[in-house]
């Protein structure tokens, strides 16, 4: 039986308003890019194919896919792929396992010790719960936790706290007069992607750095810890990446071009993404007698955890010594490629993709997102069976080393860039899932997409739709921009980051790209760690397997409109909407930002932040900042202007064809696809962005120091936040000229469109 949730009338005042909104926008053509005929022969497409979905099949896949430890370059990995390989080929898809020898350290030394005020070894051992299926296979094959591409080092210095190690932590500890410079950092997980935590301490002299995670964070504090419950038991640790992603993803030996086997290769002190200090991860078990050694003075309220000790900053009297060596090796990533060619147009190609290596059995990254493309693809072999075959090609991808750095799907987007420039319509990416609910970021020409999607799968818990889920939880907590979804026709996507395999597709190479997953309601504390098991999984994730269904739906659905389109399933004005509201945030940015900074310098002048701080806390005011100077924004103003009117102009052109007013000649409809589904690629500058020239996305980039959390027009608000106010001015002509360009290709579609 499905557990009811009961709705309160304001709850159901957001459902009926969400529907509501949600019919406003039927009333316009029955689907996006489709004719009122292809919509109903789609929806027809779409009932055949969701009687094809198996439960059953998630659940046999995943187990056998979690027997063993399948990290990069591992067994298991290859075992995988070759399984996920017949199986596509069973389903009538032309597959090969395509390799790339990439670079991937593992492991050789590992000690940590508290030398003084008393001696502690770190034990660093992770153990697996005994009761657990995979135990013994995890002891005999897993490699231990450690953090890839750390430097090599011998370190023994004074230990300080640094919170989250986010600059902003730096910030307050000189305030403070503390200095890590040849000091050994210990910092938490969270604030931002663990590798802005080395990054900053080398930015700031540390010649060592140390991660745990507090259980604060996802251990005792949450819940019991694993077996007894889903959180981190006190031995369990976060292992992870700490190459320097924000700079550039995929082969550290291998810029911009794929690390085929006989690729010229940079040396290993010319890699620019490996860590320049080491660094090691480590169980809040290990961390706390390091945390009980530390004096000086008592962190803040908010660096404050939840271990049985007085957080204290130091330096010292704590002194430990770090000492880490890796085997710098090349390894093979099996990226398995699975294409079933368009029957129309074959040169537009709808990519579907997720990763398949783990840190160790990975049930939940990435198993549980890996078997719901492979059922998608089943599914749809079966719809061929019957003589169907889509419009456009479809490539469907497992990729191998996501977890070191996006190695395996960024090594194949730069090998294979020319042609995906050439012929990829869209990319759709997810990586791992629970239950809960839908989560979908990407480009915001496809929101139009994204929203009728959601609004036509059912959830599986509530018997509505997942977009009216999503809707009535963001209605409840007070998360809810009403009028902002109600343009977006009741349902937006946010913007993306980085972090999965997504990225080389939009950000390298301006691929309109989604991710996607369901999540909220399976919290615990496996992420990275021995316990991300089957058992785990079926216990505290998705114990019934619907939600893997729910993203099959959804997923299929993207892939299949999209495929089938009359007319690619782009909407620009939400494309329009987006940016305009990216372009009042700069702008309202650097206004608060002038306002503060006269504030706090007039403050500092007239010496009120002296007198407000406790002299116990040898506390330092902040220091005065030059002023803000003027901006010229209106390149940028008049850009999104112009991009609003021709939006809006395709859409009234789009819908007089999609009704039947109009008619195109197959050779215009061929011109018009490229136009639109290339659309995406006006945003991209050659160069690249400041300090970073792989991402080259002026829209969407993750942020140089959050990692995985996305900045929008990042060329202006990074230079705004770090005040390089020359590097502002620059990139607003740069970002306006992108945008202006982009209207111009929405402006030439809507002229075909209109038969000119």
């Amino acid at each position: 039986m499905k557990k009811k949730i009961p709705i309160c009338k304001h709850v159901l005042a957001g459902v009926l308003g969400a529907a509501l909104a949600y019919m406003a926008v039927a009333q316009e053509p029955a689907m996006v890019g489709f004719s009122e005929a292809s919509a109903q022969a789609q929806r027809n497409l779409e009932e055949q194919y969701d009687s094809h979905l198996k439960v059953q099949n998630l659940r046999d896949w995943m187990k056998q896919m979690t027997e063993r430890p399948h990290h990069a370059g591992s067994a298991k990995a290859k075992e995988n792929a070759d399984f996920i390989a017949e199986l596509f080929k069973e389903w009538g898809y032309k597959t090969e396992i395509e390799v790339f020898h990439v670079l991937f350290p593992t492991p050789r030394i590992r000690k940590l010790s508290l030398i003084e005020p008393e001696r502690y070894d770190a034990k660093l051992l992770e153990p697996a719960a005994e009761a657990d299926s995979v135990s013994l296979a995890i002891k005999e094959e897993g490699l231990p936790p450690f953090n890839a591409y750390s430097a090599d080092g011998d370190v023994t210095a004074e230990l300080v706290y640094v919170n989250q190690g986010l600059p902003s932590d730096y910030e307050e500890l000189e305030r403070r007069g503390i200095d890590v410079k040849g000091k050994i950092v210990l910092a938490q997980y969270g604030g931002s992607w663990r590798g802005i935590k080395p990054k900053v301490a080398a930015e700031m002299g540390a010649i060592g750095c140390i991660i745990y995670n507090d259980p604060k964070a996802d251990g005792f504090y949450e819940g019991d810890g694993y077996p007894e419950g889903a959180f981190k038991h006190p031995a369990a640790v976060q292992r992870g990446s700490i190459m320097d992603l924000p700079v550039r993803p995929g082969d550290p030996l291998t810029p911009n071009y794929g690390a085929t086997k006989g690729a010229n290769r940079i040396s290993l002190q010319e890699a620019e993404t490996i860590m320049k200090i080491p660094c090691l991860p480590i169980s809040y078990e290990d961390a706390l007698p390091l945390m009980d050694a530390l004096g000086g003075p008592v962190a803040p309220e908010t660096w404050r955890g939840a271990m049985p000790v007085t957080y204290r900053i130091g330096p010292g009297p704590a002194i430990v010594r770090l000492k880490l060596e890796f085997n710098w090796d090349l390894v093979p990533a099996y990226n398995v490629i699975a294409r079933m060619e368009g029957s129309i147009f074959p040169d537009e190609w709808i990519i579907r993709g997720n990763h398949h290596d783990a840190w160790v059995v990975g049930a939940s990254d990435p198993i549980s997102g890996m078997i719901s493309v492979m059922e998608q693809a089943r599914a749809i072999g079966e719809l061929a069976k019957t003589g169907w075959r889509p419009k456009r090609t479809l490539i469907f991808t497992a990729w191998d080393a996501e977890e070191p750095a996006l190695l395996g799907s960024t090594e194949w987007v730069e090998h294979h860039a020319e042609e995906l420039n050439a012929k990829a319509v869209a990319y759709i990416n997810t990586d791992g899932n629970s239950r809960g609910f839908l989560g979908i970021g990407g480009s915001h020409a496809l929101e139009r997409l994204a929203s009728e999607t959601a609004f036509a799968v059912v959830d599986p818990q509530t018997s509505v739709s997942v977009a009216e889920r999503l809707r009535s939880s963001r209605l409840v907590n007070g998360t809810a921009d009403q009028k902002k979804e109600a343009k977006a026709g009741g349902f937006g996507i946010s913007a993306l980051g980085s972090g999965s395999d997504y990225s080389a597709f939009l950000q390298h190479l301006g691929i309109a790209s989604f991710n996607v997953g369901f999540g909220g309601e399976g919290r615990g504390g496996e992420y990275h760690s021995n316990f991300d098991t089957f058992d785990h999984y079926t216990q505290y994730k998705d114990p019934t397997f619907e939600y893997g269904i729910a993203l099959i739906q959804v997923c299929g659905r993207l892939t299949l409109r999209l495929a089938q389109a009359d007319i690619p399933p782009f909407q620009f004005t939400g494309t329009a909407r987006a940016i305009s509201e990216y372009v009042g945030e700069v702008v309202e940015m650097t206004e608060k930002k002038r306002k503060d900074t006269e504030e706090r310098n007039g403050l500092i002048d007239g010496g009120h932040y002296a007198r407000a701080l406790d002299p116990k806390e040898n506390v330092r005011p902040p220091k005065k900042e030059d002023p803000v100077p003027h901006i010229n924004f209106a390149p940028l103003l008049n850009a999104r202007d112009t991009l609003a009117k021709n939006a809006d102009a395709y859409e009234k052109a789009l819908k007089a064809v999609l009704v039947g007013e109009k008619t195109l000649s197959t050779d215009r409809q061929a011109e018009l696809n490229k136009i639109v589904y290339r659309s995406e690629r006006a945003f991209i500058r050659e160069e690249g962005l400041p300090r970073r020239p792989w991402f080259r996305h002026l829209i969407y980039a993750p942020g140089y120091y959050t990692g995985y959390g996305v900045k929008t027009l990042p060329g202006i608000r990074e230079a705004i936040e770090e005040r390089s106010w020359n590097e502002a001015d620059a990139f607003v002509d740069l970002t306006a000229a992108a945008i202006s360009k982009f209207a111009k290709e929405i402006d030439r579609a809507a002229r075909i469109l209109n038969g000119e």
